[in-house]
């Protein structure tokens, strides 16, 4: 048996699709399992010993179903839903089962405030979708494998963080789902620990303000103003930009507690079992995507009659006053 699945992005959602493909390939027998996703997302799956094949969304969609047409599929799992995914599957021709996303609930809930989500994870949704070939959950949550050329030896770190960091992931794809920068300096003086913050290349200069508030030498910056209460006993390093994908997930495996905003990382961060604190801006954990499997603490503003106001997030507040964000709470506790 040949199975495709289809999942073109993002990060977390594709690493969510693991258990979708673990019960497929141990519980099916002489199944050759195959994805597709684009090509920006390999690192997440490249590792993954449960698949076949991984296909590559790189030009148009026209050669790329041809290029999926040679391998003669006797089933696809369509976990993405969308109109490059309609196409594929009229044009291959061959059984599907499609994830049901919700489109009509989340619209409700974003628009009218109406709630009538499921109260099912995402994962146990993607895993319906599968139900009819005869496959079951079983009880390993989330899968992230790591290549050794990606593992971070600690000693690449400062001898602080040697015995111990906490891993803040500050970045996010919207600006609606990510603390401004002085709410980030104000929750690393509550973490009290050495962090090292995780993100991309767009998120460096953020890291860096922040890593510039805690040194020391106690260098000035444009956020000093108005937060010298601030104990300033926590060390962070600014790991954004410097670090690839697969790095940061080795460093959020070797992390004692994961703070993140509402991405991929958070659900990496619960593949490894981590404790994770998580800050929820424009979207709501009720759209399905919390940490699976692991223990959790939300934090989120919930006196706000405008959350969520989108299912994905924003560039702005649309409000203009950006409350979500500006005056959640943080309320947790770090064991020594």
């Amino acid at each position: 048996m040949k199975i495709l699945i289809l999942r073109f992005s993002s990060i977390g959602d594709i690493v969510l699709t693991t258990p979708v493909i673990r019960t497929l390939k141990t519980q099916l027998s002489e199944v050759e399992l195959h994805f597709a996703t684009k090509k920006e997302y390999l690192p997440v799956l490249e590792e993954n010993p449960y698949l076949d094949q991984i296909h590559l969304l790189e030009g148009g969609l026209s050669a790329f179903i041809s290029q999926l047409k040679k391998e003669k599929f006797d089933f696809i799992i369509d976990l993405h839903h969308n109109l490059r995914t309609l196409a594929i599957k009229k044009q291959l021709g061959v059984k599907s089962f499609s994830f049901n996303k919700l489109n009509l609930q989340k619209w409700l809930y974003t628009n009218l405030k109406i709630n009538k989500m499921p109260n099912t994870h995402l994962v146990d949704r993607y895993m319906d979708t599968v139900a009819p070939l005869g496959v079951k959950m079983d009880n390993l949550g989330l899968d992230y494998f790591i290549a050794d050329k990606d593992e971070v030896e600690l000693n690449w770190l400062p001898e602080s963080y040697q015995k111990g960091f906490v891993a803040f992931a500050i970045g996010g794809k919207f600006a609606t789902k990510k603390l401004p920068k002085d709410r980030i300096i104000e929750l690393c003086d509550r973490i009290n620990k050495p962090i090292v913050l995780l993100g991309g290349k767009e998120d460096a200069e953020t890291g860096e303000t922040v890593e510039l508030f805690f040194q020391r030498d106690e260098k000035k910056n444009e956020f000093a103003e108005g937060l010298e209460a601030l104990g300033k006993k926590a060390i962070v390093f600014n790991a954004c930009g410097k670090f690839n994908l697969n790095q940061s997930a080795s460093l959020i495996r070797q992390s004692r507690w994961v703070f993140t905003h509402d991405t991929g990382l958070m659900h990496i961060a619960a593949a490894f079992k981590k404790d994770i604190f998580c800050i929820w801006g424009n979207t709501v954990p009720e759209f399905g995507m919390y940490p699976y499997r692991t223990k959790f603490t939300i934090f989120e503003n919930k006196k706000l009659d405008c959350r969520p106001c989108s299912k994905l997030g924003f560039d702005k507040c649309p409000k203009g006053h950006f409350k979500c964000m500006n005056e959640v709470s943080f309320d947790f506790y770090l064991p020594d």
